[in-house]
C-alpha cells in the first residue's frame, strides 16, 4: 500500500497554536498538548499526561472475542473526562484536538457500547484507528523525532494489544501491517515463556510479514512506544548487569543513546527471565520499570523474537510515536506548506547542543537565541515599514525569511559547544564539531556552513553575559 502526507484536505484556519491528541491505548491513555510555531512547523510539548487505564486488563481471552468490562469502561471514561478538563483549561477549540482509540477498542465485541458511553460523557467524537492507520500515524510521529525523511525506514511499535510494522520513504507509507501481538495480551494468555515464543513465532510466520518486509532495502529500523523506550532505558542504564543501581549518583551526566543492539536486547531478556526465579527479583523490576513491570517481560520477549525473525542487528528508538503523529497530521491540514522535517531538524540541533553543554551553558545559549530572535524580528518589521519606498535609505536590503531565522537560532545554541575543551579558541572547536556531518541531520552541507554565524553569535553571547552576569 502507499499513502502520502499531508492528506488531500483543504487547509483551514485556526486562532489557537495549541494542539492536542489523546491516545487511547490498551495499557494506558495518554494526553499530549503541544504549542506550535506556524511559521516553522516546529512544536514544543507543553503537557504529557499518562493514565494507567489498563483497558486490556480484562478484555481478552484465548477463546472468545474480547469484551471491555464495566470496570474498564469506568476507568476509561474517568481518564477521558480528566483529559477534557485539562483541554478546556487550555481553551483549546474542539477542532484542535482528537481522541483516537487503538487495539483494545478496535477488537472489542462491545465497541459500540463503549463508544456510546464515552461520547455521551465527552460530547466529542472518538476515532477508531485501523491497524494500518495507526501504523501510518506512528511513522509520521517518528519523522518528527528523527531526520530520516530520505531513508527507507522500518518502524516497529509494540502496544498492549498489537504491534504495528511500517515501511516508509519520504513521508509515504510503502507497506504497513498490524499483528495481534501485544505485551498485555501476551502476559494474560501465557505464563510459560516457551509457549509465548511459540505463539509469537507462529503469528509472525502466518502473517507473511518476513517475506513482505524483505522486499525492501531497509536503511534504518526505528522502534517506538513505551515498551521499547523502557527497553532502551534499561539497556543504557545497565539493568542486565545490575549497573543501574549505581547510575543514580551520576544522573546529571547520564545521556541516553536512543538505540540498542540485538546482543544487548538478548542480555536483557536473559536477566528478566532469571528474575522470575530469584527471590526479590520482581521487586527490583517494579522499582525500575514502575507500572510497566508486569508486562515488560512479554514485551521484551516479543521484541527479541521480532529481531530474530527479521534479522535486525540494531534498533534506534524514537521518543515520539502515535500522539505526535496525530498532531502532525492535524498540522498538515491546518498550516499550508507545513514542513514535515522541521521538528526532526531542530531536534538534531538541540541534541548536539545538549551533548556538549552543561545546564548553565545551555541556558545561556537559549537566552542568546531568544535575544537574536528579537533582533531578527525587529529587523524584519523595520524592513516591512520601509518596504514601499525604493529609495528609502532606512530600508534593509537583505531579505529575511524563516529559514534564516532557523539558521540563526541554531547557531546561537551551538556557538559555545567548544567550551567543553576550554575557553581558548573555543569558537574554532565549536566550528569543527558542527562541520562534522554526523551530528546535524536534515541540513545539507551549505546550510551547516551557514552556522558560520558563530562569530556573530559569540560576540552577542559575550555582550549579553557581561550585561547579565550569567
Amino acid at each position: 500500500m502507499s499513502s502520502s502526507f499531508p492528506p488531500p484536505t483543504p487547509a483551514t484556519t485556526t486562532k489557537s497554536n495549541l494542539f492536542a491528541a489523546v491516545d487511547m491505548g490498551t495499557n494506558s491513555f495518554k494526553l499530549l498538548i503541544v504549542s506550535t510555531d506556524p511559521s516553522s512547523g516546529r512544536f514544543l510539548t507543553l503537557n504529557h499526561i499518562k493514565e494507567p487505564v489498563l483497558l486490556g486488563l480484562d478484555t481478552t481471552t484465548a477463546t472468545a472475542k474480547p469484551t471491555i468490562s464495566a470496570a474498564s469502561i469506568h476507568r476509561a471514561i474517568s481518564a477521558l473526562l480528566k483529559f477534557q478538563q485539562i483541554l478546556h483549561s487550555h481553551r483549546l477549540p474542539s477542532s484542535n484536538y482528537r481522541f483516537v482509540a487503538t487495539s483494545a477498542v478496535r477488537e472489542a465485541s462491545n465497541q459500540t457500547q463503549f463508544l456510546d458511553s464515552a461520547r455521551e460523557k465527552l460530547g466529542h467524537p472518538i476515532e477508531i484507528l485501523s491497524g494500518i492507520e495507526e501504523a501510518s500515524l506512528i511513522y509520521l510521529g517518528v519523522l518528527q523525532f528523527y531526520s530520516v525523511f530520505h531513508s527507507t525506514v522500518l518502524t516497529i511499535d509494540i502496544g498492549g494489544g498489537s504491534t504495528e510494522f511500517t515501511v516508509g520513504f519520504k513521508g509515504k507509507v510503502l507497506f504497513s501491517k498490524s499483528l495481534k501481538l501485544g505485551h498485555v495480551t501476551l502476559t494474560q494468555n501465557f505464563t510459560q515463556i516457551t509457549r509465548m515464543r511459540e505463539h509469537i513465532q507462529k503469528e509472525i510466520e502466518n502473517s507473511g510479514l518476513i517475506k513482505e518486509i524483505k522486499e525492501f532495502k531497509i536503511d534504518v529500523v526505528i522502534g517506538s512506544s513505551g515498551t521499547i523506550k523502557a527497553i532502551e532505558k534499561a539497556v543504557c542504564k545497565g539493568y542486565a548487569s545490575n549497573v543501574d543501581e549505581h547510575v543514580g549518583v551520576f544522573e546529571e551526566f547520564y545521556k541516553r543513546e536512543w538505540k540498542f543492539s540485538r546482543e544487548e536486547l538478548k542480555g536483557l531478556v536473559e536477566r528478566l527471565c532469571e528474575e522470575e526465579k530469584e527471590m526479590g527479583g520482581r521487586g527490583r523490576r517494579e522499582g525500575f520499570f514502575k507500572s510497566r513491570a508486569g508486562f515488560i517481560l512479554a514485551g521484551t520477549v516479543l521484541l527479541d523474537d521480532i529481531f530474530e525473525r527479521l534479522e535486525i542487528e540494531e534498533m534506534e528508538v524514537s521518543g515520539y510515536a502515535l500522539g505526535e503523529g496525530v498532531i502532525t497530521e492535524m498540522l498538515g491540514r491546518v498550516f499550508e506548506g507545513f514542513d514535515l522535517n522541521a521538528n526532526a531538524r531542530w531536534r538534531s540541533v538541540v541534541r548536539l547542543a545538549s551533548r556538549f553543554n552543561n545546564k548553565k551553558r545551555m541556558r545561556a545559549a537559549a537566552i542568546c537565541a531568544g535575544i537574536a530572535r528579537e533582533m531578527f524580528e525587529g529587523l524584519r518589521k523595520w524592513n516591512e515599514l520601509h518596504n514601499n519606498g525604493e529609495n528609502d535609505s532606512n530600508k534593509v536590503l537583505v531579505r529575511l525569511d524563516e529559514g534564516d531565522l532557523e539558521y540563526l537560532e541554531a547557531a546561537c545554541l551551538l556557538h559555545n559547544i567548544g567550551l567543553c575543551t576550554g575557553k581558548k579558541g573555543y569558537h574554532k572547536q565549536s566550528y569543527r564539531v558542527i562541520m562534522n556531518g554526523d551530528h546535524l541531520h536534515g541540513y545539507n552541507h551549505k546550510e551547516v556552513e551557514v552556522f558560520g554565524l558563530l562569530k556573530f553569535c559569540s560576540v552577542l553571547h559575550v555582550g549579553f553575559c557581561k550585561f547579565s552576569g550569567c
